[in-house]
Order: structure tokens, then sequence, then C-alpha cells
């Protein structure tokens, strides 16, 4: 045993201590923790969750408010007929309304394309203005663009003048309509189409004076203006609509929201786009319900209706306006197709949303959307409008210097779609029509026309989309907002995304499904469960490599060279999706994929993470969450409206019959666009004949208790708001403290 050294022999060893003895830091030493047991409790209970925590908080104030009211009661009294205790109150018992729920105190805004429904929860049914704004400006939007629909006005033939490409889709859908109607057993005259286009080219407009016409149209006049002086004075709505176009000064309509997204190509900056989506707001609020005051907006809610697949950017930015601009006390959100099962009263549908701009389909189950059943097809009813005028151009329509860019003629098509359209082969026939062009500051003309197929081709595009002009949907998409993106990944997009709408887009672009395969990996439909496809870039239990234990591959060996792309599960048959036979979809696998080797049962759990940390390295043909979700932007999401309905029920049903008959015998057809006569019996036609084996249980049926198609939306927002029990509302305080973030914790949906 070795004794004390001393001091002395220390320094002769040159190891004697020349510090003071003080520690190198002030900061406290941290114990490692046994990471053989130890536990957290981090957000795995109510009270951590801040919109827990003030629901909690809310109730014991008004509790203890109850309280104070009971005393203060006994003591004027002196203890007479002491009031009811909020203990004994019976679940039973109706409370009196309190003043976050008085239906008169909500606000339900429903914006699209082409119109902006907004009303009180206690009205009967919305004010429907135009989704538009007029602006003083240099120029008109007849002046800047051109004119619609496009063709060439020097062109000596109908052929050269629309183009030789849809000349032979137009005359190949006349040929095919004339064949089915003989089919029917229904009258086809072999010169019907001659007799409209003589008949039509030798018309002349007969001119009507202006005390001759009882229907004159008042424009607006621009003195009326707020401010004349002020460029931010506007008008809104259907005043924006009847400004002259020769007016002095000129206005130009702004259209925030285009396609059912935001208007990026007709807008410089990202500021202008906001301002004017709030100022139509602001406006019809203070024109339409008659809340002139500010100061009111803080004592009213809102119901903010969105869509189904929508961009958070979209949300946000409406959150914002609606808590930094309105200032409005509470706000909460719902999904178009769920507001649509609760306006119709249905538990179980298939929503089909047929708007002006754009169609939605998703199916709903137990009042909640079907994530995988979600589509956003991108025409409506404003391009029935516009290839119903470019078809009754195309045979000598007598009005030929129509132009959708001007005010007046842009009414006037609206008018004749309306009036003259239908989906009824026995309404088909050659008709006399007529009707008057009210221009300002011009006489009345009154025009006679006549038509024959048009009014049926044209709403038939809605199963042949290739007819309408989609060549400028996509231009200056994300030129102003960019997509949004997970808040611990900067490279992961965090727009929703569906199953149902990737299939859409690889119909059209086959390349997306080798994409989609690769990023969004899933086991086969045997071993899979109805899951949100959402990736969880720090699911590390996930991975295998972190186990200890060596194990196989997460991802499939790939398919041999040559070989057909795999198609993603749950797609509608390409037979029907290709609607010419397509590519011929490659033999089934042992494993139940298309192509390569099946993975290994219980290699992966369901919804895991395909990639890991060296992906690059492994598969370096992958490409980026960033790349994948760009070509998916750059692919316009078209699709006739048969097919893309099957493709929802089917990524819905998951290969469960008895869903799949469920809803194929509950598809409700809500919106403008599917007004048109007979609407939804040729729909469930086209279903019928594309699934014959289940054309017993299809059934497609207009909304409940006969109510306009416009409003079921907006209606079923209204019954929401008026819900006693309602966690979804975000208030003013939720939104300081959390921002944007509220809403993950606060909708009802995966947000």
């Amino acid at each position: 045993m070795v004794g004390k050294v001393s001091e002395r022999v220390l320094l002769r060893e040159g190891l004697e201590r020349t510090d003071n003895g003080m520690k190198l830091t002030s900061w406290p030493d941290v114990v490692p923790i046994n990471q053989k047991n130890y536990y957290t409790d981090y957000m795995k209970r109510d009270d951590q969750i801040l919109s827990y925590r003030l629901q909690t908080e809310a109730n014991r104030d008004r509790l203890v408010q109850s309280a104070k009211d009971r005393d203060r009661y006994l003591s004027n009294t002196n203890g007479d007929l002491p009031p009811p205790l909020v203990e004994e109150q019976t679940e039973d018992a109706v409370a009196p309304p309190a003043d976050h729920l008085d239906p008169t105190k909500i606000i339900v805004i429903h914006p699209g394309s082409q119109n902006l429904r907004i009303g009180f929860a206690s009205d009967a049914l919305p004010k429907t203005i135009p989704m538009t704004l007029a602006t003083k400006f240099p120029q008109t939007e007849s002046e800047m663009y051109e004119a619609l629909p496009r063709r060439k006005f020097e062109a000596q033939t109908p052929d050269e003048e629309y183009g030789e490409e849809w000349s032979k889709k137009y005359q190949k859908m006349c040929n095919d309509l004339k064949v089915d109607m003989r089919f029917n057993k229904r009258k086809v005259l072999p010169t019907s189409k001659e007799l409209v286009v003589n008949f039509n080219r030798r018309t002349e407009p007969e001119v009507i004076p202006q005390h001759n016409d009882p229907l004159q149209i008042d424009w607006t006049d621009t003195k009326t203006l707020d401010d004349p002086e002020s460029k931010a004075s506007c008008f809104i709505g259907h005043a924006a609509q009847r400004v002259a176009d020769d007016s002095n000064p000129k206005f130009k309509l702004w259209w925030p929201i285009q396609h059912g997204w935001w208007n990026e190509d007709d807008y410089t900056t990202q500021e202008h786009l906001y301002d004017d989506f709030e100022t139509v707001l602001d406006r019809a609020i203070r024109q339409e319900l008659g809340l002139t005051r500010t100061s009111q907006w803080r004592q009213y809610s809102c119901v903010f209706i969105i869509p189904d697949l929508y961009d958070k950017k979209y949300v946000e930015q409406i959150l914002q306006s609606c808590m930094g601009w309105f200032e409005f006390h509470r706000v909460s959100f719902i999904q178009e197709s769920m507001a649509a099962t609760f306006g119709a009263g249905y538990t179980q549908a298939c929503v089909v949303d047929v708007g002006a701009q754009k169609t939605s389909i998703a199916c709903t189950e137990d009042g909640l959307v079907i994530e995988d059943s979600r589509i956003n097809l991108k025409y409506g009813g404003y391009d029935v409008t516009e290839t119903f005028l470019k078809m009754m151009l195309y045979d000598r329509f007598p009005y030929q210097e129509i132009n959708l860019r001007r005010r007046y003629d842009f009414l006037l098509a609206e008018e004749l779609k309306i009036k003259h359209c239908t989906m009824s082969q026995a309404d088909i026939s050659v008709q006399l029509y007529q009707f008057h062009l009210r221009a300002p500051n011009q006489p009345t003309r009154k025009y006679q026309f006549k038509t024959y197929d048009e009014t049926i081709l044209a709403p038939m595009g809605f199963y042949d989309p290739t007819i309408f002009d989609n060549s400028t949907k996509l231009r200056g998409r994300r030129k102003l907002v960019e997509r949004s993106y997970n808040a611990y990944d900067v490279d992961m997009p965090d727009d929703p995304v569906s199953s149902a709408q990737i299939a859409i887009l690889a119909r059209n672009q086959p390349s997306i499904n080798n994409t989609t395969i690769s990023s969004f990996e899933r086991p086969p439909p045997e071993l899979s469960t109805p899951s949100k496809e959402r990736t969880q870039p720090f699911n590390f239990l996930a991975r295998n490599d972190l186990t200890g234990t060596p194990g196989t591959s997460n991802a499939p060996s790939p398919a041999p060279e040559g070989a057909n792309t795999p198609v993603p599960p749950y797609v509608f048959g390409k037979d029907l999706a290709n609607g010419n036979g397509g590519n011929a979809s490659p033999a089934p696998t042992p494993g139940g994929r298309s192509g390569g080797t099946p993975a290994p049962s219980g290699s992966f759990p369901p919804n895991a993470p395909s990639f890991s940390f060296n992906d690059s390295l492994a598969f370096p043909q992958q490409k980026s969450q960033k790349t994948l979700a760009a070509e998916r932007d750059a692919v316009l999401p078209v699709a006739p409206l048969d097919v893309a309905i099957l493709t929802s029920i089917m990524n819905a049903t998951r290969g469960e019959d008895k869903k799949l008959r469920d809803l194929l015998g509950s598809i409700m057809v809500v919106g403008g666009g599917s007004k048109i006569p007979h609407f939804a019996p040729f729909l469930e036609d086209k279903l019928k004949a594309a699934r014959p084996d289940l054309a017993d249980r299809i059934l497609v049926s207009r909304s409940a208790r006969d109510m306009d198609e416009q409003v079921v939306v907006w209606k079923g927002a209204s019954v929401f708001a008026k819900l006693p029990t309602n966690d979804s509302w975000i208030t003013g305080h939720e939104f300081e403290r959390l921002g944007s973030r509220v809403i993950y914790h606060k909708a009802l949906w995966n947000y």
C-alpha cells in the first residue's frame, strides 16, 4: 500500500499541484440519464396542449362566474327563492344560448372562383355576389388579353379559325351523338347541321330604339365611388360587372381566385392578391350584411369553407386575414364535401361538387372526408360556357364579335348557357331562339339564331375534357405563393396529397406512376391498413438498421429493364381510365405488386417511410420530395367525370365490397355547374355503362329537400356553425400564442 506522498517529493518529480481548486465553468454539471429506464410525459396529457387548457380554463371561469352570480342573488334577496345550482342541472336540460352560440352572430363565408356566398348562420339563404372587383386601370381586360373563345379572326374557314385538331374533335362528337341517338330510336335529320349554319349565316340583327327596350341595363356610374380620387376605391360584385367597358376613367376586373386556387397569373405581387381578396370580403360584409363599423366585427364569429384538397398557405392566409384584418372573435374551418353532407343530411355519400372553374369529388363517412378519395379537377361550368360559344361560332353564330373578356358579352354568354344547354337527347332538334345584345352607350340589337347539337355537346365536355380549352389553366402557378413545407424538414412538401388525385395525374402523365411508387411506397393491399399516406421523417422506429438486427431492405427490388411502369394500388382500371384501352397492365406478381420482386412480409409496418439516410446512394434514380411535388404541379388534373368518380370511390373503399356498393348508391351532385337539365340522370347512365356489374346499385341524386345545388355547401356550413358542441373554434388568444400552428390542434380532420 502506497502511503501519502509529501509535497517535497511531488515537487522533485514535477507533479506539484498548480491550480487553485476552482471549477473551469459555472455551468451546472448534467448527470447522464440511465438510458435503460427513463420516461417522459411531454405532450402526452391534455393539459399540456394550449387549446385544451384554454377550454378547461374557460369552463372553470364559467363555473366561478355562476357561483358569484348565485351569491350575489342570495345577498340581494335575503336568501329567498334561491336559483337552481349549476350542479343540479341535468344533462338534458336546455341551457340558455350563449353569445358565442347565437347564430345571428356567426358569419358563414364560402368563396368560389366565380361567386362568393356569405350570410349569417341564421339566414335561410346566403347572399351571392360575383367574386370580383373593379379598380381604375389604364386598360380594360378586353384590351389586355386575347379574345375568348380563342380564334384566328383573319382565317378564311372555320377549321383554320379554331384549329384543325379542335375541329376534328368537334366533328367526331357530332358523329358519335348521331350514332347514339339512332341507337336510342330518336329521329335524326341528315341536313340539320346545314339548316343551322345557313340560317345563322344569313341572319342580320334588328336594332331596337332605347325607348322601345323595357329591359334596359342600369350600368354602374363610376362617379359613385366612395373616394373617386383614390386609386384604392373599387366596385365589387354585380356593380363591378356593370361598369361600362368604355367608361372614363377605365376600370379593370380582378378575380382573386381562379380554378379553385389563388389567381397568380393576373397579379404581379402577393400583397396585391391578398389585398384584393380581403377587400372583396370586407365590402361584402359591409354592403351585404350591414356591418358597416369595424368595431362590430369583433363580436362575430366566422365559419370559413375551404376546398377538400387545399393548399396550406391558402388556409393560413385566410386565418391571418380573419384574425388580423377582420378581427373576428372566433374562426372555424370546414371542408366543402363535409359541409355538403351537413346541408343534405347525408351520413355517407360521394359528393360531386361541380363549380364554375373546378370540380371536386370526395367521399364522406360519418361526417369526415375520406382523405384518399379527394379529387380536384380543373374544369366546370365556365368551360361549358366557353365551349358552347365556340361551337356556336363554328356554326356561324350571328354575333361573331362576341368576346368573353368584355363584361356585357360574359353576362350574355352565361344567360345563353343557362337557357339553352341541356343533357337530354329528347330536346335535341333544330330550334329557333333569340337574344338581345345590350352594350353600354349603344342601341339594343335583337338577334335570331338556330341551334342543333351544340346545346348537348358542350356539357358533354365533362366526359371528354379535351374539347375544353385547357392551355392556360396552369399558367402562373406557384409564381407568387410557394407551396407549404414541413416545419422540421424544409425540403418536405406539407400540402395534403390524395392517392386518388395522384391516380388522375398519372392518367395524364404516366411518369407520375414511377415517381409515386418510389416516394409513397406502400405494402400490397392485403397488408395495408386504411390510414393516411403521411411521410414521417423522424420515425426511426420504422427503420430496421437501428434495431441491431440485420434486416431486409424496405424497398422492393426494381423491375427489369423494359418492364412496364408499376401502377399505384387502388387505381381504377386502366382500360377505362385511358379511354382507348391504354397500356396493358403488367401481370401480377405473387406479392400483389406490379413489376419487381415483392417486399417480404413483415419487413416494415404499414405506411412506414420508404427512405433512409443513404437513399441517394442506394437508389440514385429516386427524386426528392420537392422535385416530385413540382412534377405533380406541372400536370393539369383533368379527367372524364365518370372516371374520376369511380377512381375516388375505389380509393375510398380499398377493396371493401360493402362500402363500394354503399358509396355507388349515394352519389350526390351539388354545385352551380350541375344545374344543367338532366345532368344527374346522364351521369348515372355513364356510371352504369362503366360498371355494368353494379348497375343496379348505382344511384346519382341531387341534394335533398329540393334545395338549390349552389347553396347546399353554404347551408351545411351554417348548420355546422350552430352545433352546440364544437371544438374546432380558434380564438384570437390561441392564434396570438401559436399562430397558424393552432389549425393542427383545432381542425376536425388530419391537418
